[in-house]
């Protein structure tokens, strides 16, 4: 058995006011945890969970994650888009050209975003959030489907990507070259362990580190109780305590 997917994760400043702006956006519901933190809770099916937990670290360069954001009509997108607007996101210029589809956003704590136009027939079916646009090489991409158990839907050209076998948000890399890592990592993916006993979290820590992932440092909990660990591509990623 593998880990599943729990959530998906943002280290932000001010975990709930990012939270409500993620659920207005996507139409989901906000709830703010006890310890600082918040969720944003799936649609059904329809995506993951996201969590909002304190510790962003000053900017310093563009996030390696981003979400790509489906549409189903011109209409769907302008109005994701003036939704998020509304809600304290800003335009922005990565250098996008002036006949590309997308529109390119920073939420209000600056993390960048696409709405795609409609009609992306890579994201069909994929729901709100078609996309966790990773930079990375192929080889975490085939580290994350053997961590995950999620078939490779995508394999050419050094660009890799997974999905659930039951379909749902892709994880994307686009290969070299890969933007360079200033210190923490805003967006991260946190992992349930597949049994619920410190000795199955031990089990799956010990495959992960087979399969290419590293202990950073000394290794063990974090205060929170999760298990820190770092892919091949030396991005933070955390296992849950059963």
């Amino acid at each position: 058995m593998t880990s599943r997917l729990f959530a998906i994760c943002f280290r932000a400043a001010r975990p709930a006011d990012l939270a409500e702006f993620w659920a207005a956006v996507l139409g989901r519901q906000a709830v703010v945890g006890t310890r600082g933190d918040a969720e944003v809770l799936p649609a059904g099916a329809d995506g993951y969970l996201l969590r909002f937990v304190p510790g962003q670290e000053p900017r310093t360069g563009r996030n390696r994650a981003h979400f790509d954001l489906t549409s189903s009509s011109a209409q769907d997108q302008r109005d994701t888009v003036d939704r998020a607007l509304a809600h304290g996101a800003r335009p922005l210029d990565v250098g996008q050209l002036p006949e590309e589809g997308h529109v390119v956003l920073a939420d209000p704590d600056g993390n960048e975003f696409c709405v795609i136009e409609p009609g992306n027939a890579f994201l069909a079916g994929t729901g709100a959030v078609g996309a966790l646009a990773c930079d990375g090489t192929s080889a975490v991409g085939r580290f994350w489907s053997a961590a995950l158990g999620w078939p490779l839907v995508w394999d050419q050209d050094e660009e890799t990507a997974v999905q659930a076998p039951d379909g749902g948000t892709k994880i994307t890399w686009g290969g070299p070259p890969v933007a360079p890592k200033h210190g923490t990592n805003r967006l991260f993916l946190e992992l349930e362990p597949p049994g619920p006993t410190e000795a199955d979290r031990a089990a799956e820590a010990d495959r992960l580190v087979a399969l290419g992932a590293t202990l950073p440092g000394a290794g063990g909990p974090r205060s929170d109780g999760a298990l820190l660990l770092l892919d091949p591509d030396g991005n933070e990623f955390t296992l849950r305590a059963g």
